[in-house]
């Protein structure tokens, strides 16, 4: 006589799977995120910071372990000095990093960061030879190549990659970068194929955007705008922690909005398009006008300030200034809590600063500049690639933990 057996319980819709996907993706990231925010820190703590249970935060941390992304604290703490000991947890800074590769009109920026940000080294490739992409990023590979093997023991978790002009993250491609005359240029396929490593690639505002909001000033900030004013000058908005990309991640292209006071004449045929007015371009040859400098280096203008001259401080200061206008204009229309600018004179002089924060006005968003003035291309670079790792953090493509068997 046969048996019969009891239905399978039916599978969860594909709607319900996704949401628990997402459920657990949120999860972790929340947890990655307080630890590195609050570390070293006891798991009972993290719950309390997360509205986790406890038990979610202990399989989290053990999984993190498991992958060498967290490790526990050498010396257990007490309450009080009795009961069990609350062992905290912190990021493990020994075992990985990532790539960071930022190309800019005159260089190239290759480094190594940790995963709390911190650049663990940097080097400056020249475009000496010129910018035609495949040297460009096969030099950038090989660089890559050669400070991971001067760093030792840490394994790379991928390679982030930002440059400015029309960068496209879903497709992995710099669609148009004027200056530099790339044109739909698939870095994520060509630089995978030369490292061997997952590529992310994004604008550098967006990325710096990314960064300040892990690891800078913008930490806790509800919504985030960054202005970043180099030979391109382009913006980012992030709100409760999601930037804002549109339609092939256009957003932020600003380089043609009007500039009240400026005098530039534009490619597009207008005059005082932000491009022209701002670009570190337009400071260089004032600068060489005004027989301050002889090259093309603004840093050199922001030295001859610190030197006393004061054709050098009046440049920087009304610059500074015309940054203060263009900030406005892009605070009436979105009105953040925090905005970080990502410019020469503003992050190396007070008086830069000071010039800035009058022309943005009064009662208005907390102006600040970057929280990387010393490696802001390396940290826009890196935290491509860091920005997916904590929003995903067991599902990036992570192997085994070095030494692991």
């Amino acid at each position: 006589m046969s048996r019969s057996l009891a239905p399978s319980p039916p599978s969860p819709p594909p709607f319900r799977r996704a949401a628990d996907s997402d459920r657990r993706r949120t999860s972790a990231s929340v947890i990655l995120r307080s630890v590195l925010e609050h570390g070293p820190v006891a798991r009972s703590t993290l719950a309390r910071l997360t509205g986790l249970s406890p038990a979610s935060v202990t399989d989290y941390c053990a999984r993190f372990a498991e992958l060498g992304l967290i490790r526990e604290a050498a010396a257990p703490r007490r309450s009080n000095g009795v009961g069990r000991p609350h062992v905290p947890v912190d990021l493990d800074n020994s075992r990985f990093v990532v790539g960071g590769v930022h190309v800019a009109v005159p260089y190239t920026t290759v480094a190594l960061l940790d995963l709390r940000g911190r650049v663990v080294a940097e080097r400056r490739l020249d475009h000496d030879g010129g910018v035609e992409p495949g040297r460009v990023l096969a030099r950038a590979a090989d660089e890559l190549g050669v400070l991971l093997a001067e760093a030792g023991a840490p394994a790379s978790l991928g390679v982030g990659f930002a440059a400015g002009g029309w960068v496209d993250r879903d497709s992995g491609t710099v669609v148009e970068h004027a200056l530099l005359g790339w044109r739909d240029v698939d870095v994520r396929e060509s630089m995978g194929a030369l490292t061997g490593l997952p590529v992310h690639v994004d604008g550098h505002a967006r990325a710096l955007v990314n960064g300040e909001r892990l690891f800078g000033r913008a930490r806790g900030s509800r919504s985030v705008l960054h202005l970043f004013v180099g030979n391109v000058v382009d913006a980012a908005f992030a709100t409760h922690d999601q930037v804002h990309y549109g339609p092939r991640s256009q957003a932020g292209a600003i380089s043609h909005l009007p500039l009240e006071g400026g005098t530039e004449r534009c490619g597009c045929g207008r005059t005082g398009c932000l491009q022209v007015e701002l670009s570190e371009l337009t400071l260089c040859r004032r600068a060489r006008e005004k027989g301050v400098i002889a090259g093309v280096n603004p840093m050199h203008v922001v030295a001859a300030a610190a030197d006393g001259d004061p054709r050098a401080v009046r440049l920087l200061v009304e610059r500074a200034r015309m940054v203060g206008r263009a900030a406005r204009l892009l605070l009436d229309v979105l009105n953040p809590d925090t905005v970080v600018v990502t410019e020469v004179g503003v992050m190396h002089r007070e008086d830069c600063l000071d010039a800035l924060r009058e022309a943005v006005g009064p009662e208005r968003a907390a102006v600040v500049p970057t929280s990387f003035p010393d490696s802001v291309l390396a940290v826009a670079g890196g935290s491509v690639a860091l920005d997916v790792l904590y929003r995903d953090p067991l599902g990036c493509a992570l192997g085994p933990p070095p030494g692991a068997n």
